[in-house]
């Protein structure tokens, strides 16, 4: 799924997407009200994710993924950032949408979904119930305090955070894919944050699935061409490097020459 033409998780990312490290600095802020079941959730997006955006908005399951209906964020000193107040007891998932025509996800967020589009992660947003204070008993007057009833209140249900997903299981080990012709380090990385961790894996990756994972990466991806490079995972998976090497002759950055 192109970032340009669908919905995200309604019904579109990644743990990256514009690369960058999370900033500790940057990251959700909540504030419980003490008088409703309400938290107010301050969104956050580093300006260096966002180059040159002149509208950047939440959307998320809170408002239908809806662009019109989004959280516009005001553009500060180093992020842009927006209020929301949420009901609790809740998990939602959302994402940031720049310019109506790029996805980005919140890398400071409480956990991650993958959505139903394949490669496609969604960021989430746990805001927990808080359990009600319990009130003293009255004391009577003799200064003794009244009896409490032995029944006990219920407790507050957890609201467990999204487990962000491992892109590698236990019983699998890693291959270094960066030995196919067109993928660095950081695309490597892309990768494996989006499942593909093995040549085997990236062998029967389909090319729309790959490019996806690109376009999600950011600008600065998306002028890589994975054309080949299942082909060449075929080979590796296969040991057979001897061809792998005189086909990657042929190859400029994962390309075949013309």
């Amino acid at each position: 799924m192109l970032e340009i033409s669908i919905q995200p998780a309604s019904r579109q990312a990644s743990k990256k997407k514009f690369i960058h490290a999370p900033d500790p600095t940057i990251m959700f802020k909540k504030s419980y009200s003490k008088t409703k079941p309400v938290c107010k959730v301050t969104f956050s997006l580093p300006l260096q994710a966002a180059t040159d955006a002149k509208d950047v908005r939440v959307l998320g399951e809170f408002n239908s993924w809806s662009w019109e209906n989004g959280y516009q964020m005001k553009a500060g000193k180093n992020e842009f950032s927006t209020t929301v107040e949420l009901s609790t007891g809740k998990a939602y998932e959302f994402r940031y949408l720049i310019d109506n025509h790029i996805w980005e996800n919140d890398w400071a967020a409480d956990g991650y979904i993958t959505s139903p589009f394949n490669g496609i992660t969604n960021s989430v947003v746990a805001v927990e119930e808080v359990a009600k204070k319990t009130k003293t008993p009255a004391k009577k007057a003799n200064g003794k305090p009244a009896p409490v009833a032995k029944t006990q209140p219920k407790a507050a249900p957890v609201v467990k955070k999204a487990p962000v997903q491992k892109a590698v299981t236990k019983n699998v080990v890693a291959n270094k894919l960066t030995k196919i012709e067109g993928i660095g380090p950081k695309i490597e990385e892309l990768l494996k944050d989006g499942g593909i961790v093995t040549f085997a894996d990236l062998a029967i990756a389909k090319p729309t699935a790959l490019k996806n994972i690109l376009e999600a990466a950011g600008k600065r991806y998306q002028m890589h061409d994975p054309s080949t490079w299942a082909e060449q995972a075929k080979l590796a998976a296969k040991n057979d490097w001897t061809t792998l090497e005189k086909l990657q002759v042929e190859l400029k950055g994962g390309k075949r020459g013309k």
